[in-house]
């Protein structure tokens, strides 16, 4: 009795965790006109997934000072934009169970352009701030991924060729040894030659 006591008492003294939610998403997104794109979101809780976990998405144009809500998941139920600028274009593809209220957007143009921000509650944890993601349309791929994408494709190019001289450069050194004139005999099953002189 004593013992039992002893352990209620401890958990009695133990802090409980903070009640706060932390929600992530990316930092920036980019994509091509005409493509689709996906927005995630999601978010740590110390408690347990809630069945009452909801998700909230909201877009401020590119130039405006005001959002508008274009997506809320509630009760088991996804709502979405029926009547803004992602009517017929905005498809939700997370996962309320493993705390994902991704989105996508389909068929993006330069109008779509500006920051989306993404809210999560997953009762009691209701006390968190939401995160924001800034969308970016290109006509074409931007010039700083492009650069980067062609010096691996060149680094790799060089890489190959240097490594192709190098294995055909081998029999050839075989036929030098100590200012001798020798006879290169391969290795079987291998690349490479080992040196005998004319006399042996």
């Amino acid at each position: 009795e004593t013992y039992k006591l002893s352990c209620f008492s401890l958990l009695l003294l133990i802090p409980e965790r903070s009640g706060g939610i932390v929600i992530y998403t990316g930092w920036e997104r980019h994509a091509l006109v005409g493509s689709d794109v996906r927005l995630s979101c999601s978010f740590f809780s110390w408690r347990w997934t809630s069945e009452d976990v909801t998700f909230s998405w909201t877009y401020r144009p590119d130039g405006s000072r005001e959002s508008i809500s274009i997506f809320h998941y509630t009760g088991g139920m996804a709502y979405l934009d029926n009547k803004g600028p992602f009517r017929d274009r905005l498809e939700f593809v997370g996962n309320p169970g493993r705390r994902d209220g991704s989105i996508i957007l389909k068929n993006v143009d330069f109008g779509d352009n500006g920051t989306f921000t993404c809210d999560a509650k997953n009762p009691p944890d209701i006390v968190g701030r939401p995160s924001t993601v800034r969308l970016l349309v290109f006509e074409k791929v931007p010039i700083q991924a492009g650069v980067i994408t062609g010096s691996i494709i060149a680094s790799f190019l060089v890489a190959r060729r240097v490594f192709s001289l190098n294995v055909r450069s081998v029999p050839r050194l075989c036929a030098l040894w100590r200012g001798r004139e020798l006879r290169p005999e391969p290795i079987p099953g291998t690349e490479t030659c080992v040196a005998k002189g004319q006399g042996q």
